[in-house]
């Protein structure tokens, strides 16, 4: 699960990856351009074929190893939200079990 404050984060920097955006959405309430950012960031997450907390980490990762820490933290997050035992989840997912 990602937090609000990182989400947060990962939208301002894709919207500062993409300036003309800022521009098209100029001339709409702060509500609308802050929904348009969201949908143009999980239209870019779908065309890179990775979910949208993919791309947030990505995005707020500093480092490869970071965002590795960090994919392993919100899948460890999940597991517990479904109440399956990490070895468990590992083996379902396919994902080596580092830590």
């Amino acid at each position: 699960m990602i937090s609000p404050e990182r989400q947060a984060v990962a939208l301002q920097r894709y919207l500062d990856a993409n300036p003309q955006m800022r521009e098209e959405i100029a001339g709409l309430s702060e509500h609308e351009q802050a929904q348009q950012v969201l949908w143009a960031f999980e239209d870019a997450a779908q065309e890179q074929g990775i979910e949208p907390w993919e791309l947030t980490l990505q995005l707020i990762a500093e480092s490869d190893e970071e965002l590795a820490a960090l994919r392993l933290e919100v899948h460890r997050e999940v597991a517990e939200a479904l109440g399956m035992a990490w070895e468990e989840y590992c083996e379902f997912n396919d994902i080596e079990q580092d830590s």
